[in-house]
């Protein structure tokens, strides 16, 4: 419970459907005092006094998980790492595999539980055969799936998501027809330790010193001008670059060890394929052939056409049915067959 309307109200649906559940609130020593919410402002004081408050209204108990140096250890410390390595990090999936779905899991059993319940938006299905499936939520406009791609069969028998038949609206609906306080309570749509969505000024202060400032050079090595620093860029970028064009420049790639930010115009970043690594495949085997799927490449992208072809070592190549633009290496390239999330794993770099 992390003290936002979301997981207020999967305990509250789970309370009424005659379950004994416990509040369990993850602290996780965020920088700048953040509370790793997901559906809530990143204030502690609030968003603990919040979910405390709900629990009591609820009649349960309330307990906290000090997952402080797992936290900084498994996510906070890669997520720098990456932009050092010219990379676009996705740490909420990171968190969901590791941390939520891992170690406040492990202290969820250890407190007696049987399931471990959130308030993400998506939906968990029993297949024939007895394999668990994920699947997009009701709310589109909420689904929260493409950061869970990379949970396993264990963790998914131990998971439930009370909200993921339900639109944002009637979990607000629900929240006030039960006189719970956060019923209207903003969310924040921001990673929970970066304070102001500043990642520049995060990685600067975990890493005090490094020189990450460089060249921005067209894709035939040209000099265009300088930077200060590769953890400022992301494939796809446009704005920040400061070089006059007659044309907008975008940025194409961000090469971590000449420092190099390699910049051209729109059509430059269109992309036929892509290579993913990582592979986790949640909701079905691991095929033995090519497989036709939607892919999003980003969290809020459309999901488009390709054909995946498994390759050896977990890894595959993704081949578009028509080019697509802005594919960032680092981020998660997940695979869906309609609302059936099949797998997922790493953009590399191409």
């Amino acid at each position: 419970m992390s003290g936002g309307v979301d997981s207020s109200v999967a305990a509250a649906l789970l309370t009424r459907e005659g379950h004994e559940v416990i509040g369990l609130t993850m602290l996780n020593g965020c920088l700048g005092g953040a509370a790793a919410s997901g559906d809530g402002h990143c204030d502690p004081a609030s968003s603990f006094g919040d979910a405390v408050q709900v629990a009591r209204i609820l009649g349960i108990r309330h307990e906290f998980a000090n997952l402080e140096s797992e936290f900084k250890e498994q996510v906070i410390e890669p997520f720098v790492e990456a932009y050092l390595a010219g990379l676009t990090p996705n740490p909420c999936i990171v968190c969901n595999r590791r941390i939520k779905f891992g170690l406040l899991l492990e202290r969820a059993i250890a407190l007696g539980a049987e399931q471990f319940a959130t308030g993400h938006y998506c939906r968990r299905e029993e297949q024939l055969g007895g394999r668990l499936a994920l699947s997009k939520a009701a709310d589109s406009g909420k689904d929260q799936s493409y950061f869970l791609f990379d949970l396993t069969q264990d963790q998914l028998r131990r998971i439930r998501f009370p909200l993921g038949g339900l639109t944002k609206g009637q979990v607000r609906e629900t929240a006030a027809a039960m006189g719970l306080p956060v019923s209207e309570k903003a969310e924040s749509q921001e990673i929970c330790f970066v304070p102001g969505n500043d990642y520049a000024a995060l990685v600067e202060e975990l890493k005090p010193g490094v020189d990450l400032c460089g060249e921005i050079v067209t894709v035939d090595g040209k000099v265009l001008g300088r930077h200060d620093g590769i953890h400022r860029f992301t494939v796809g970028q446009r704005r920040g670059l400061g070089i006059p064009a007659d044309r907008p420049l975008y940025v194409l790639a961000v090469e971590s060890e000449s420092r190099r930010v390699v910049v051209g115009y729109k059509e430059d970043l269109e992309r036929n394929h892509l290579a993913v690594a990582g592979i986790n495949w949640v909701s079905i085997e691991p095929p033995q052939g090519p497989q036709r799927v939607e892919v999003k490449v980003r969290s809020r992208a459309p999901a488009v056409g390709a054909l995946v072809k498994p390759l050896a070592d977990g890894r595959a190549d993704v081949v578009f049915d028509s080019p697509q633009k802005g594919v960032a290496p680092g981020q998660a390239a997940v695979f869906y067959r309609g609302d059936l999330l099949l797998g997922g794993g790493w953009i590399e770099r191409y």
